[in-house]
């Protein structure tokens, strides 16, 4: 195992995971929101390398979690449910589609061929992803429910070389070559300082871990 990976910490990346997640999966509910406020996730999120996405996403979200009323938040949660609509889900076509396939095909379909590619290496290494309702399985935040589990996996097997085999490749081939691009979209289109703070921790999430895992991201042409 190389240095990099072998000074991971699994359980805080499986931490990190399951936040990013929950945040990207589905409209945040208000528990979600006190959760992250009570918990202090922008306070205690890692600093990393000290890149500037990962200070100004730290700002970002404690500045929208400190102004979180604990009482009523009816209007602020309806507004950060547009912004997740007009980001991630629509209705129209949102502005950081979530789904991997719409960067990668020249149609911008979803369930394409890299979606079906995707399927296959999951069957392969006899991954089940659990959607509680339709979604494709190129979903960001499902890649990050797969990394969830992943990393508490190697919490317990950390020489594991298969499992550390299936992560690199996981991120090399099918999550790092659009799930930047999509961060990049959210940030530049959110109307909140929570998901400005996200799209920011989340792409500097990927980062580290490009670098944790040595990788260089397969080459491909993106069409937004």
């Amino acid at each position: 195992m190389s240095s990099n990976i072998a000074s991971i910490d699994f359980a805080e990346y499986q931490g990190l995971a399951r936040i990013l997640h929950h945040c990207l999966i589905r409209h945040p509910e208000a528990e979600l929101v006190q959760g992250l406020k009570d918990c202090d996730v922008a306070g205690s999120w890692p600093t990393f390398a000290k890149r500037e996405q990962n200070s100004k996403g730290r700002e970002a979200l404690a500045a929208f979690l400190a102004q979180w009323p604990t009482d009523t938040h009816e209007a602020e949660l309806i507004e950060l449910k547009l912004d997740y609509g007009q980001l991630f889900f629509g209705p129209g076509e949102p502005n950081a589609v979530p789904q991997g396939s719409v960067y990668l095909s020249e149609e911008q379909l979803l369930n394409d061929r890299s979606t079906m590619a995707l399927m296959d290496f999951y069957q392969a290494n006899g991954v089940n992803v659990d959607v509680d309702y339709p979604q494709p399985l190129d979903h960001i935040g499902l890649f990050f429910a797969v990394l969830d589990q992943t990393f508490g996996r190697l919490q317990l097997e950390t020489d594991n070389q298969a499992l550390i085999r299936f992560t690199q490749v996981l991120l090399q081939q099918h999550l790092l070559p659009w799930a930047p691009r999509c961060f990049e979209l959210a940030q530049n289109h959110a109307n909140s300082d929570f998901y400005r703070g996200i799209a920011l921790l989340g792409c500097d999430f990927l980062l580290q871990m490009q670098q944790d895992f040595q990788l260089l991201p397969k080459e491909t042409r993106l069409y937004r």
